[in-house]
């Protein structure tokens, strides 16, 4: 736990669970001397993401100022199983305990059902500590099927397909008429490269949120993120004639590519921009060895839902979990929540300027 989270309360207890073989089974928060193992652990565990990875812990607490926990089972010396945690406390927004806040992967990776229980026991007893509103898990499978005690919605999904080795494969896999908008692109000369700084990308992102009514994450952020996680986190930048375009800021992991955060500048609409952008990244992203490619998490009813669907991926529910603690209903902080409407209605008209700087003290409240 990170010296904020050590300042804003006490750490929830080390939870022991005798074992008959290999000692007992510890439950522990990464320290600094434990990332490395922690990393280990998790590009071995099979339900593991790039979400769980040890960096996550400084990118948040540095961008965001909010407290994490990095919770670790522990047993005969080895890693069990893994689950981080973050904490937001907004008045407009609520308390929840999340896993994990800002990433669209969570919840408990484990290689055994003891470890799983364990940890899943140190984050109920963490959330009653910090008597939040409700305590999050978002895996991509529901952990916790037929309990009572956890609640689950319909709101996201997320879009994943494999790729080959071949371009010409990948792009006649695209269903005709979004394939059209990949060749328009190509046609009116837009290309793809690699920058080492989120400068241009972040221009890109800005401008789209901001056309969409939502508000921005702080550049700090996304500089973190290039700096932490080095070549595995690619900032990619489509130009025209040198005129900015469009950027996507993309997770490698495994043979998985993640395009994350992207967007398009108003440009971008009349030269099919996002379709290349796409398309390019799909295709550096073959060539580096990826072999599938996540198109990331969406609403359901939104544009973007849409957009990945046109692309021939099908949708894949996101069942996250949801345990209440002191609210009564599940959350619903989301966009297509009429109560924010007239909200977003009103960022659309304010000046890109004042919204970049007000929006992250909005943000860092979302998770």
């Amino acid at each position: 736990m990170s010296s904020i989270a050590v300042s804003h309360i006490e750490a929830a207890p080390e939870h022991v669970t005798p074992q008959a073989a290999g000692g007992p089974l510890t439950v522990k928060l990464m320290g600094p001397q434990d990332k490395a193992r922690w990393d280990a652990f998790v590009a071995a565990c099979p339900e593991a993401t790039f979400f769980h990875r040890a960096g996550w812990q400084r990118v948040i607490e540095q961008s965001f100022k909010l407290n994490t926990w990095f919770y670790y089972a522990e047993q005969g010396g080895q890693i069990q199983g893994v689950l981080p945690l973050c904490e937001i406390n907004s008045r407009l927004f609520g308390h929840a305990l999340g896993a994990m806040q800002f990433c669209v992967y969570g919840g408990v990776a484990a290689i055994s059902e003891p470890a799983r229980a364990a940890l899943d026991a140190a984050a109920d007893a963490l959330a009653r500590q910090l008597k939040v509103g409700h305590l999050e898990y978002r895996n991509m499978v529901a952990a916790h099927p037929g309990d009572a005690a956890w609640h689950t919605k319909e709101l996201y999904v997320t879009f994943r397909k494999a790729i080959s080795a071949d371009d010409e494969e990948n792009l006649n896999a695209i269903p005709r008429k979004q394939r059209a908008m990949v060749r328009k692109g190509i046609k009116l000369g837009l290309v793809g490269e690699v920058d080492d700084n989120v400068d241009r990308m972040f221009d890109a992102y800005a401008s789209s949120v901001h056309r969409l009514g939502t508000p921005v994450f702080p550049k700090k952020y996304f500089a973190l993120l290039k700096e932490e996680f080095g070549d595995d986190c690619e900032v990619r930048v489509i130009t025209q004639n040198g005129a900015l375009v469009a950027a996507v800021l993309s997770f490698y992991w495994r043979d998985e590519v993640v395009p994350y955060y992207g967007g398009g500048m108003p440009l971008a609409r009349d030269v099919a921009g996002n379709d290349f952008m796409y398309w390019n990244l799909m295709q550096a992203a073959a060539a580096r060895g990826a072999r599938l490619f996540d198109f990331g998490r969406s609403k359901l009813g939104t544009g973007a839902y849409d957009f990945k669907k046109n692309w021939g991926f099908t949708a894949q529910p996101l069942p996250y979990e949801y345990r209440l603690y002191e609210s009564t209903e599940l959350p619903d902080n989301n966009p297509l929540n009429p109560k924010y409407q007239l909200f977003i209605k009103m960022w659309k008209k304010m000046p890109l300027k004042l919204a970049n700087i007000i929006g992250p003290h909005i943000v860092r409240n979302l998770g």
